[in-house]
């Protein structure tokens, strides 16, 4: 008997233990999640700012200035004045045209010329000697009414072969082919000897200014009616801002430039409207006919949110969406509209308002409507030492 009731003690006590041993052990846990808490987050409060509206669009440069070099008299070319490729500055001579037959010319326009002053001369003086006699009616009126025509249109014979003499002496100035401006020149696509003439249709040779040079930016006519009615809405403003560009190789010009202006109609076969930019070109990177890659700031959102990157994320559906501290310090899944970056920024067009609270910080760790503790990211976080197991028993 005895025996049997020392085991039922032992099993008892036992039992107690154990009993105590769990209730320790759960309260223990619940002290642990209570101490825990909501999660807290950082968060930053928005507003309104105003943000550049960058677009980036394809373009292709044009030289700032072409001139296709055109005889303007006909003949021989005799000499070639300038090297294929190289710089040439506006009136230096190109080529010479043989000149013999213009000389030749000049010279006659100007004999007949002296022949005419000579005739007019002689008629001029013969109407002076018939006034007074014709006064005194010693001759016929009719006489000295013919002698003064006469007269007169020996002067007029002056005036065009003078006229005739100047004409001459350009067509012999022309002989001499010179460069109508300053730029590049390209391969001559006549030699030595060949024949030429005013009329033909095919350039001597091709000059071009590059520095500044063109780039024209082709922006769908689409695109630009949204953002001329973003103007007159009051929801952007204009602004004049550099323009960036990116080569072919990837790489950046490192220049900018300015949109000098926009065309006034619509390309019916692209849908397109062209913008002209104007850049710099002082070591002739840049030649005519390159494509590029044109980003600059047509306008400014006036109603534009920054918010960081790391607050925005992506549903399934790849709707942007971001966390705001809510009524009750509870994170409230809000849908953004987030067309673009700039910097370290998501550019927010739409679904946030004036002074709300972005979480920015712990993200990772919120649901929605889930409860927070919200503080501001700019605040500084105490990070305790571990504890070890030993300690906590």
């Amino acid at each position: 008997m005895t025996v049997r009731f020392f085991s039922l003690h032992t099993v008892a006590l036992l039992g107690g233990s154990a009993l105590l041993l769990s209730g320790c052990g759960a309260s223990s846990q619940n002290k642990k999640n209570a101490a825990k808490g909501p999660p807290q987050v950082g968060f930053v409060v928005v507003q309104p700012t105003s943000v550049p509206i960058v677009t980036e669009l394809a373009g292709r440069t044009a030289a700032y200035q072409s001139s296709e070099v055109r005889p303007q008299v006909s003949g021989l070319i005799l000499h070639r004045f300038f090297t294929e490729g190289a710089l040439v500055r506006q009136g230096q001579p190109l080529y010479q045209i043989d000149p013999s037959l213009y000389r030749a010319s000049a010279n006659q326009a100007q004999a007949n010329l002296a022949s005419a002053a000579a005739n007019a001369e002689a008629t001029k003086a013969k109407a002076e000697r018939y006034k007074p006699l014709a006064d005194m009616e010693a001759v016929a009126k009719q006489d000295y009414t013919d002698a003064t025509a006469t007269a007169r249109q020996a002067a007029a014979a002056v005036q065009q072969n003078r006229a005739a003499l100047e004409t001459a002496k350009i067509n012999l100035r022309f002989t001499t082919v010179p460069a109508p401006i300053t730029g590049r020149i390209g391969r001559s696509l006549f030699t030595e000897g060949a024949l030429v003439t005013a009329s033909q249709t095919s350039p001597l040779t091709t000059i071009q200014r590059l520095d500044p040079i063109y780039v024209d930016i082709q922006q769908a006519s689409a695109d630009l009616l949204r953002l001329r009615r973003a103007l007159t809405s009051g929801g952007a403003v204009p602004t004049r801002a550099d323009v960036r560009l990116k080569l072919e190789d990837g790489s950046d010009y490192g220049l900018t430039g300015d949109v000098e202006f926009s065309e006034v109609v619509v390309d019916p076969t692209t849908g397109t409207v062209t913008l002209r930019a104007r850049f710099p070109n002082p070591k002739g990177l840049l030649l005519p006919g390159m494509f590029v890659r044109a980003s600059f700031a047509q306008s400014i959102d006036t109603k534009a949110f920054l918010v960081p990157q790391q607050a925005v994320s992506r549903d399934p559906k790849g709707n942007a969406t971001v966390f705001v501290v809510g009524p009750g310090n509870k994170a409230i899944q809000k849908t953004i509209v987030a067309p673009r970056t700039q910097g370290a920024f998501w550019v927010v067009t739409d679904g946030l308002s004036a002074g709300d609270k972005v979480i920015t910080q712990g993200v990772g760790k919120v649901k929605p409507n889930q409860p927070i503790k919200p503080v501001s990211a700019d605040t500084p976080q105490t990070i305790k030492a571990p504890t070890s197991d030993k300690s906590k028993g």
